[in-house]
């Protein structure tokens, strides 16, 4: 049986992630806009504060799981015993039967290319190397196409209000989840949250991202078990060569006919004419950096 496509995604009719403003046009006139909210979101891990992250605040349990895991404060075969969301006092405390303590792992920051507060810790790159990507994996030129016209045309925060980004777990040809915020990186985490708590294998699936495919990208990509990495937008040096070094198909500038391989094309069957892809709306399109 498919999975349902977009069975989450931004609700663009929430009036906690907008708010109107006004604001005076290059004719000097009166002009109406959507913005998008920007939040501060402290997470906890049992006892311990680890960082405040800056969201539009929808998915917060979701966003904390997956943070914990990317920075490895969780391990894969950790039991959550509750997680505590208070929207007032804008925390979420994620609680663990394992007891934990990272007052000395807080201590180590690395700054990256991430939007806002895009930070993460020196150990980043611990057993990076020692991560095995399914090989036997294919992905069809005609998905990507699909993948693509999909995403753009859905519904989404950036058509309503832009200066966001957005991140889609995919199967196939198929959109499933679907998660936008002010930092590519919390997105991501949103993500792998939900793959972890609703136990969701990562073998077969595909991660697509409005963002640029730097290091930070491809990292949490192949630390999520991913194999497959798309991206409307460009690569750095590091992130092609981060992805060469496990075997992670990494595609950018994918947009309307066009997509660009920089690793792990032997995943990749080429199945679709690029001549009878269309070229992409001007309406729906995104700006290289988004």
């Amino acid at each position: 049986m498919a999975a349902e496509e977009f069975k989450l995604k931004p609700n663009v009719d929430d009036t906690r992630l907008t708010r109107p403003v006004v604001g005076i046009d290059h004719n000097g006139c009166s002009v109406n806009l959507d913005v998008v909210e920007e939040r501060p979101l402290t997470l906890f891990l049992n006892g311990q504060e680890i960082v405040t992250n800056m969201t539009i605040g929808d998915y917060p349990e979701y966003l904390a799981v997956g943070y914990l895991l990317n920075q490895h404060m969780l391990r894969p075969d950790d039991e959550i015993t509750e997680i505590d969301y208070d929207d007032e006092l804008e925390t979420v405390i994620v609680r663990t039967a394992r007891e934990t303590n990272y007052e000395d792992k807080l201590k180590k920051k690395t700054r990256t290319s991430g939007c806002a507060q895009g930070t993460v810790f020196g150990d980043l790159m611990e057993h990076f190397e020692e991560i095995e990507l399914p090989q036997d994996v294919k992905l069809k030129s005609s998905w990507i196409y699909a993948l693509s016209k999909k995403i753009n045309m859905a519904p989404s925060l950036y058509l309503k209000a832009g200066a966001i980004h957005g991140c889609v777990l995919c199967e196939e040809d198929r959109p499933l989840i679907y998660m936008e915020d002010v930092g590519r990186h919390n997105a991501v985490d949103k993500i792998a949250g939900y793959m972890f708590m609703e136990k969701l294998s990562p073998e077969n699936k595909i991660f697509y991202t409005t963002g640029r495919l730097t290091s930070e990208m491809v990292i949490k990509t192949v630390k999520m078990g991913i194999p497959v990495l798309i991206s409307r937008s460009g690569f750095t040096a590091w992130g092609g060569e981060l992805a060469r070094q496990v075997g992670l198909t990494l595609i950018g500038r994918a947009k309307g006919k066009r997509f660009v391989v920089l690793s792990g094309e032997q995943r990749i069957e080429f199945d679709a004419n690029p001549d009878d892809v269309s070229d992409e709306a001007r309406k729906h399109g995104r700006k290289a950096e988004e």
